[in-house]
């Protein structure tokens, strides 16, 4: 979830569909659901080039996706439609009953505080690849990484974080900056093949953490006020194939460059030293740091909704409102730090993702294959093969990651 402004924030925390006239133009539902996917994926697309054995191979498995990943938004905006919910998780517990809501917040809540760790070591690798650059040997303390990014968290994330109404605006410049810093690097061609046909579907869980917009994609419908099936049909192919074409480009430019030996945040691949990388880390630093709230936020209000009901169903009225100001504090608080531990103790981003991939595999094909059982046959059909293939993704985006930690 990157890339969200102070509008997509209102989009994704409307409660229901009558609560604001819905008034969201087409190019703007189309901008928002494209820059609510792209962000730090960008990074990771050259990696995933590498893993799936080469271009070619990485290519078809993404235009394979993209089929489901568009059939997923338009079956969502027909469920919000069908549902009268206004959230992706509102539309699952009407349509696939309690438990299955039950499991799609839980799911939710995973994958924001995944993202959340994401953000984090992708701005500690990017400060550490900087304060590589210091020519001191010994490094001086206060350019170490756990130092570093505990200041940072401390002082500008957590009071950015803690307000209950998160207002940021982030860096519009981070694309544009990154974009011309590899366009500009000189190209080396090179032909890869997969050494295992296995091995394409390396490129499934970056195609999910980078596509993923799912979660906001209800809201965004919602917040139309053309809400033609064929109209929405139209905005999720505008915007999945501009975002294919971006994510499709930067992954080409980058493993033309650097080859199998491309890192899994292609940024670390460059030198340190050079003012043209620094610039772009610059940029992408801003980005992520102003976006982390908001991803804080979509996970802070889904942990106290999730309190609230559980609440009310244990019989459990006057336990603490999880709204009250200290509770707010105490769990921005304690996402800060936790999400900060795992950033600073996992080896590899690349294994953050694998396990990102694997949760998002719900958001794009599980939950919306549950709604098509519900339809017609030749729906039914089609929603268990989206079921079987999400399931698939996160079985193998999930075990890939445990295999590579032991």
């Amino acid at each position: 979830m990157e890339e969200v402004s102070r509008e997509s924030i209102g989009l994704l925390r409307k409660p229901s569909l009558d609560a604001s006239p819905p008034g969201l133009s087409s190019v703007g539902a189309v901008f928002i659901l494209l820059k609510s996917a792209l962000g730090a994926g960008l990074l990771n697309f050259s990696w995933a080039f590498s893993q799936a054995g080469g271009i070619t191979p990485a290519l078809i498995m993404e235009l394979v996706s993209l089929v489901f990943l568009i059939t997923g938004l338009v079956i969502l905006g027909y469920a919000a439609s069908v549902s009268g919910q206004s959230t992706y998780q509102g539309v699952v517990r009407v349509l696939c009953g309690p438990a299955i809501g039950k499991l799609c917040e839980i799911c939710f809540i995973v994958d924001m505080f995944m993202i959340s760790v994401a953000f984090l070591k992708v701005v500690g690798d990017q400060m550490e690849k900087c304060n590589g650059s210091v020519s001191t040997v010994p490094q001086p303390w206060y350019t170490d990484q756990r130092f570093t990014m505990s200041i940072l968290c401390v002082f500008i994330i957590f009071p950015l974080s803690a307000p209950r109404e998160i207002i940021v605006c982030s860096a519009p410049l981070m694309l544009a900056g990154v974009s011309v810093f590899l366009f500009i690097k000189h190209l080396v061609s090179s032909i890869y093949r997969p050494s295992s046909w296995l091995a394409v579907f390396n490129v499934f869980p970056t195609i999910c953490f980078g596509f993923q917009c799912h979660e906001a994609s209800v809201s965004i419908y919602c917040s139309m006020y053309n809400q033609n099936l064929s109209h929405w049909t139209i905005v999720s192919v505008a915007s999945m194939l501009a975002c294919c074409l971006i994510y499709s480009l930067t992954g080409l430019y980058g493993f033309l460059t650097f080859g199998d030996n491309v890192s899994a945040d292609v940024l670390m691949s460059y030198p340190g030293s050079d003012i043209t990388v620094i610039v772009a880390r610059f940029l992408f630093g801003v980005s992520i740091v102003t976006v982390y709230p908001i991803t804080l936020l979509l996970g802070r209000s889904v942990i106290q909704d999730f309190w609230l009901s559980c609440s009310n169903v244990w019989g459990c009225g006057e336990c603490v409102d999880p709204s009250e100001t200290w509770v707010r504090v105490l769990l921005t608080g304690l996402w800060v730090a936790t999400t900060l531990l795992l950033a600073l103790f996992v080896p590899d981003i690349g294994e953050v993702i694998k396990v990102i991939g694997g949760i998002s595999a719900f958001f794009i094909f599980i939950f919306p294959g549950e709604h098509l059982l519900l339809q017609r046959l030749c729906l039914i059909f089609w929603g268990v093969v989206s079921i079987l293939v999400g399931a698939f993704i996160f079985g193998q985006s999930t075990s890939s990651a445990i295999l590579d930690l032991l």
